[in-house]
């Protein structure tokens, strides 16, 4: 595979991947697209696993009275934790696995390694939010979410992911990156990127939507 920058056809398929944007240069291991790929592909299974949790919280909550959640999966979902602002966590996590999912694009459109270095704050942000989450559970809620915690481990594993890939790169500073932010978003990724974000959120506005639907009444 070829890849095209400043004009100059650089050969993936080596050992390592150089290349030079401006006045930065940088290299891949020849593992890190691979790598890249089982990221984004962990991304899209929590991607899947939050929009199921949000269509639960739109769906299928409140409970019918009577509903004897102790212990169960229902008594997490349906807890004060499950919530922030009255919006269930799982919606946020959501938005974060398709930000993800975002930039994952990205960096397959630019190769650029400043995207590669913006995911790492937001995986480590996603791991501690997890941890917390999954702590709630164990010794405060008492009781597992099964899917809650496919979530936890799919952000672990993207953090792991993400250290592996920095590992096995040679990259500049974050300062020289950020100078060099044009060449990682350009127009025409932005736009694809804006674009499939947006696409994505209406999965999520539609699920909300239809609990709007006077369905009770037909």
């Amino acid at each position: 595979m070829n890849e095209m920058l400043q004009e100059k056809t650089i050969p993936f398929g080596k050992e390592v991947n150089e290349e030079t944007t401006s006045e930065i240069t940088y290299e891949y291991g020849a593992a890190v697209p691979k790598l890249f790929a089982g990221f984004t592909a962990v991304a899209a299974i929590g991607w899947l696993v939050s929009i199921f949790l949000s269509g639960v919280h739109f769906w299928v909550l409140p409970l019918p009275a009577g509903f004897e959640v102790a212990g169960t999966p229902w008594a997490v979902m349906t807890s004060e934790f499950a919530y922030v602002l009255g919006i269930p966590l799982a919606l946020f996590g959501a938005f974060y696995y398709l930000t993800v999912l975002v930039l994952s694009a990205m960096w397959f459109h630019s190769r650029h390694p400043l995207v590669l270095k913006v995911l790492t704050p937001m995986t480590a942000i996603g791991v501690i939010a997890s941890a917390v989450f999954v702590y709630l559970q164990l010794f405060v809620i008492e009781a597992i979410c099964p899917f809650c915690m496919v979530s936890a481990g799919a952000t672990t594993i993207l953090f792991t992911l993400e250290l592996i890939m920095l590992k096995k790169s040679s990259l500049p500073s974050l300062r020289q990156l950020i100078r060099n932010a044009p060449a990682a978003f350009d127009r025409k990724g932005v736009t694809w990127m804006l674009f499939m974000f947006g696409v994505s959120s209406l999965v999520v506005l539609g699920f909300w939507f239809v609990t709007l639907l006077p369905v009770a009444n037909l």
